[in-house]
């Protein structure tokens, strides 16, 4: 058998090989561990997330906001396509008005492709000053694709030509991982990641190339979850995150919590629901001792106040 016949087996061996979640960390009582401070009299971090995504015609919507007849996704998806787009030519300028309104600076988690056919986009980001999240190249399952090590390296060369910076934290598409992914994502030199919401801290995880710091990010403060998945009114998401705000800022009296939030350009966007957007950032923004950050702050100001294991 010549080498261009030889099965692949290197990725069934990685995936064989790798750690399960619980493997790649202890258990921890957030109760349990020493408190975490911020300077200045700060307490609780919010974490805003804007995520912008490539969906690719020629497959299924990774959404769908339209049911199709007979429940069978078709290709092409007209109808679902254009409702992502009118987030890249219009939902997106609302979102980024009112961030601007408050001068708060979030991540973008974005598939890099978007730097390809969108640069109008990412370009605006760029200027406004975003920290860039890697989000995969496009918007797929990341189980179905097959060189992993491949797309990621793909990512970072297509974020890096276009900011000049190569991007420190990873997101997954939909938070997803194989077994071996977050081995692939240290050994690229990511510094942290934020697909597991298993805390509401930052938490060090094991990979084969060292240490990798787990930024909670939020399933259930996302308007995906919120606004498709559950289909609730559209201020939904103002009442749910002022209510997890209360909450996780009556605990960040004793040691600092993380509040994450995401957004998507055609939902947040919208015209029935950007005014709420609004109105949460607001409600956030006046309360006392409240610091908005992007991934990479709060990787080194854990980093500092914990120690790198």
């Amino acid at each position: 058998m010549n080498e261009t016949n030889k099965p692949n087996t290197r990725v069934v061996n990685d995936e064989a090989d790798a750690m399960r979640p619980a493997e790649r960390l202890e258990f921890s009582a957030i109760i349990d561990r020493k408190p975490l401070k911020l300077p200045d009299g700060g307490r609780l971090i919010v974490w805003p997330v804007v995520n912008v995504e490539e969906w690719d015609i020629s497959r299924p919507m990774p959404r769908q906001v339209s049911p199709p007849p007979g429940g069978v996704a078709p290709v092409p998806d007209i109808p679902n396509w254009t409702w992502h787009e009118y987030g890249m030519r219009v939902g997106i300028w609302r979102i980024m008005e009112v961030l601007e309104k408050y001068q708060i600076k979030p991540t973008i988690s974005l598939n890099a492709k978007v730097c390809e056919t969108r640069p109008r986009v990412a370009q605006a980001a760029l200027d406004a000053g975003w920290e860039f999240m890697a989000h995969c190249y496009e918007q797929m399952p990341i189980q179905k694709i097959e060189d992993q090590r491949a797309m990621i390296r793909q990512t970072i060369d297509v974020l890096k030509k276009f900011t000049g910076r190569t991007p420190t934290g990873w997101l997954g598409p939909g938070r997803g991982q194989t077994f071996a992914t977050l081995d692939y994502v240290s050994e690229a030199g990511f510094k942290w990641f934020g697909d597991w919401v298993l805390d509401d801290q930052p938490q060090y995880v094991a990979t084969k190339n060292g240490p990798l710091l787990s930024i909670p990010y939020s399933v259930e403060l996302n308007d995906i979850s919120i606004m498709l998945t559950a289909y609730q009114e559209s201020d939904a998401m103002i009442k749910r995150t002022r209510d997890a705000f209360d909450q996780l800022y009556k605990e960040s009296a004793d040691s600092v919590r993380v509040l994450a939030f995401g957004v998507h350009p055609y939902i947040s966007g919208a015209a029935h629901r950007i005014k709420y957007f609004d109105e949460m950032l607001r409600y956030m923004k006046s309360q006392e001792g409240v610091v908005f950050w992007n991934g990479e702050q709060i990787h080194d100001w854990y980093a500092k106040q914990a120690g790198k294991p």
